[in-house]
């Protein structure tokens, strides 16, 4: 696993270390040229989906579980959540193993916490209906995801939850790309997020946390770290 030097671990809770040595390790993180949903061509990829042992899961629903606690704490009058959303499919496994994560750190404030997620097509037999897991209306609803970038997936996940009666209370990601989801446009996709639905976010690591580990680790990273600098300044947004 890759080692982050001690010089720059102190700088950093030491759950964001481990879940940033997991992205590195497991190529979670990757370099290269990628097409994004939007269209845009990203010079990185984060891939929630290879989160996929017991180890790398426990350092990201761990990572979750913390910035939460560390989120609400800091927003107060936000209400205790009564279900952790993720969104399918990477938000299934991401909210069962993140609740688990939570009641492990704080049993006494998350033991009546439930998950939902959502299934991409209807269920027209058995438990018919579009959710598994806890009835969401009139519940107040955190939910998690893996990135955002042009904030489509968090808009209609707002609408759903909305549908159903429940109330998003926050949102939170492992990355938060923090770019502008247009040329027109100054704010990126969690900071519109924010403006139109008034939801508070969070998110584990930013794309300025990206580029500082990618730079600590060397080994010939260091244009990568390069490409990723340019890239956050073409793209910065203004929030």
């Amino acid at each position: 696993m890759a080692q982050l030097p001690p010089s720059t671990a102190p700088t950093i809770p030491a759950y964001k270390t481990a879940f940033l040595q997991a992205c590195l390790s497991a190529n979670v993180l990757t370099f290269g040229t990628y097409t994004l949903k939007s269209g845009r061509q990203s010079p990185y990829f984060f891939n929630a989906g290879a989160f996929h042992t017991a180890p790398l899961l426990s350092a990201i629903s761990t990572a979750y579980a913390h910035t939460i606690i560390a989120f609400l704490a800091e927003n107060p009058d936000i209400p205790q959540p009564d279900v952790i959303f993720g969104p399918a499919y990477k938000g299934i496994p991401l909210a069962t193993t993140t609740l688990l994560a939570l009641h492990t750190l704080a049993p006494d404030s998350w033991s009546r916490t439930s998950y939902t997620f959502n299934r991409k097509e209807a269920k027209n037999h058995g438990e018919t209906g579009s959710l598994v897991g806890s009835p969401l209306a009139n519940k107040n609803i955190l939910v998690i995801d893996d990135v955002i970038t042009a904030g489509t997936a968090m808009r209609e996940t707002i609408e759903l939850v909305k549908k159903e009666g429940g109330r998003v209370v926050g949102f939170v990601v492992a990355v938060d790309r923090g770019e502008r989801i247009s040329e027109g446009e100054s704010q990126s996709a969690m900071g519109l997020i924010r403006r139109e639905f008034g939801v508070r976010t969070a998110r584990i690591v930013g794309l300025d946390d990206l580029i500082g580990v990618v730079r600590a680790e060397g080994g010939g990273l260091e244009g990568e770290a390069e490409r990723m600098e340019r890239y956050r300044e073409r793209w910065r947004a203004s929030d």
